[in-house]
């Protein structure tokens, strides 16, 4: 029985500017802006030394409709590396990249096949096996009609047939909805395998035939944690086989600490330190939010004692001097409230907070986006930005009320 093997790799935000990202020195944030480029590096080079049939890349590759120069340059001379190694590629570009675009061209080497506005199909021939993927870019940033009943379906049973899309599960709201989809419609296709782009959590919605995502290669933000990669696939008639390999160069984590017994300032540190040690022993570098969770009367007052901010300040300063880049973004508290008047009030005002939708929002936050003098120093307020805000909102009360 034949088997193909490829590498399936989505949303590379190539340059993404990570925006938001404050109080860092230059080269900490500099190693940031990097982190894409050094993702796509370790993709590259796993795809020279495993030398899969092909490669499939599945929309976003860049952070931008303007694809910076220095972007598309890093790409362009990646996918010369896999000419040069004769290993085909078939890419799509999607909502972030769309073709709608301006930018300035890079042309691509012949290896690289890539997929027009319209579903097309791409034919290749591996050890005399044909392979069969099928799929598009976007044309503009917002695709909101179902692409997938223009995908044929696959009438024989010979050869391999591989769907390519960059959209969302109908239904799921948790991304922007884009190209939308139900399981069901990919399984009518009788296609042998799904790959899948757009949203930036690693999943496999059905084994049998596998319908995956693969997540982005790089987390770019607090809500885009642990590792990220592709999946390398391996793929008969009658089986399958995915194995992830991991290409985050920062890793974001959210780590709890127990304060339990902690009444020295000292202590805190001691056991703040060995929870990161433990995070750069396992991922290297990375950013990571700390909670402290079981905080007693007495520990809380040794915490009253000083600003949040100092503690944040310290812990940074005796954490800078390591092998890896471990940035500390934020400390908070966990509380468990007793259903007291505070306690009441502080639940009624965070389901009002809950409540308020995007608009609301942008409304609440005129102040600072219409601040001509400010304003151009802040990124556009997207989603992300505002659940950021509503969680340092919340963050905030509850460490004002538990301290």
């Amino acid at each position: 029985m034949s088997m193909i093997r490829f590498l399936h790799a989505a949303d590379l935000h190539l340059d993404s500017p990570f925006k938001g990202m404050t109080g860092m020195q230059a080269d900490q944030l500099a190693s940031l802006r990097n982190s894409t480029f050094k993702a796509f590096e370790r993709l590259i080079e796993h795809a020279l030394y495993s030398k899969p049939d092909f490669v499939l890349i599945v929309g976003d590759i860049y952070d931008g409709e303007d694809r910076s120069l220095r972007a598309q340059l890093k790409f362009q001379e990646g996918m010369e590396k896999l000419n040069e190694a004769h290993i085909p590629v078939v890419m799509s570009y999607g909502n972030h990249d769309h073709l709608g675009g301006r930018w300035t061209r890079f042309e691509l080497p012949q290896n690289v096949h890539v997929l027009s506005g319209n579903v097309e199909q791409i034919e290749l021939n591996i050890r005399g096996e044909q392979v069969s993927v099928y799929g598009f870019s976007y044309n503009e940033r917002h695709v909101r009609e179902s692409m997938i009943r223009n995908y044929p379906v696959a009438e024989n049973g010979t050869g391999f047939h591989i769907g390519m899309l960059h959209g969302s599960l109908a239904g799921d709201e948790t991304h922007a909805v884009y190209a939308p989809f139900t399981k069901e419609e990919l399984l009518q296709k009788h296609y042998d395998y799904w790959a899948l782009g757009h949203i930036h959590l690693r999943q496999q919605l059905h084994s049998e035939p596998p319908i995956v995502y693969p997540g982005n290669i790089q987390g770019r933000h607090r809500n885009e944690r642990g590792v990220k990669g592709f999946y390398e696939v391996s793929l008969s008639k009658t089986e399958s086989a995915l194995n992830f390999i991991q290409t985050s160069e920062i890793v974001f984590e959210r780590i709890d600490i127990s304060c339990t017994g902690i009444r020295h300032a000292n202590e805190w540190i001691e056991i703040c330190k060995e929870s990161i040690d433990s995070f750069e022993e396992e991922h290297g570098s990375g950013i990571i939010e700390l909670t402290m969770t079981d905080v007693d009367q007495e520990t809380a007052a040794m915490f009253n004692q000083t600003p949040v901010e100092e503690w944040l300040d310290v812990l940074r300063e005796v954490t800078r001097e390591r092998e890896s880049f471990v940035w500390v973004q934020s400390l908070s508290f966990e509380k468990k409230y007793a259903v007291t008047a505070a306690g009441a009030l502080e639940q009624s005002v965070f389901s009002m907070i809950d409540g308020w939708n995007d608009e609301e929002w942008k409304e609440i936050l005129n102040d600072v986006y219409q601040h001509t003098r400010g304003v151009k120093y802040l990124p556009i307020l997207s989603e992300n930005d505002i659940e950021e805000v509503k969680e340092k909102a919340k963050a905030i009360m509850a460490n004002e009320v538990a301290l």
